[in-house]
This record gives structure tokens, sequence and C-alpha cells, in this order.
């Protein structure tokens, strides 16, 4: 390996360590205290389906994350 490609290299790796901390801190920190329902989009075939959970937060304030999830059939027969 020459200089070059080793400085590239090193590059490369500081750019993807930042990304992947810029993308941690962009993370949902949520403040659960109790889930009161979680439903999905989800039917019989397995794949990438929209999902919701109501919850109360630590306040006792109603909540409503949307999040994206393999649908449960994915998980059958496993």
């Amino acid at each position: 390996m020459n200089r070059n490609t080793f400085i590239a290299s090193c590059l490369f790796a500081l750019l993807n360590i930042a990304a992947l901390s810029a993308q941690a801190e962009a993370s949902p920190k949520l403040d659960i205290q109790q889930v009161l329902s979680t439903v999905d989009d989800g039917g019989a075939a397995c794949g990438v389906v929209n999902a919701r959970m109501t919850y109360l937060d630590s306040h006792g304030q109603k909540q409503v994350f949307e999040y994206m999830k393999f649908a449960d059939s994915c998980n059958e027969g496993s």
C-alpha cells in the first residue's frame, strides 16, 4: 500500500466514524413510561411495514412514535 492510498483510507475511515456519530446523535431518545398500543400495516407477506406505538411519557402525556419494521410474518417458521 502506497502512502497516498494509506492516507485516503484513513480519511475515509474518519468520515465513516463521523457519519455514524452524527446518526447516533440524530436518533430519537424516547421517554416511555407505559406502552398503550402498537399497530402495524403488515399483511401476510414478509417485508418492511409502517408501524406506530402509542405510549405515555414520564409526564403522563400521550405520545405517538411512527417507525418502520419487518412484518411479524417474517418471524414465522424460524
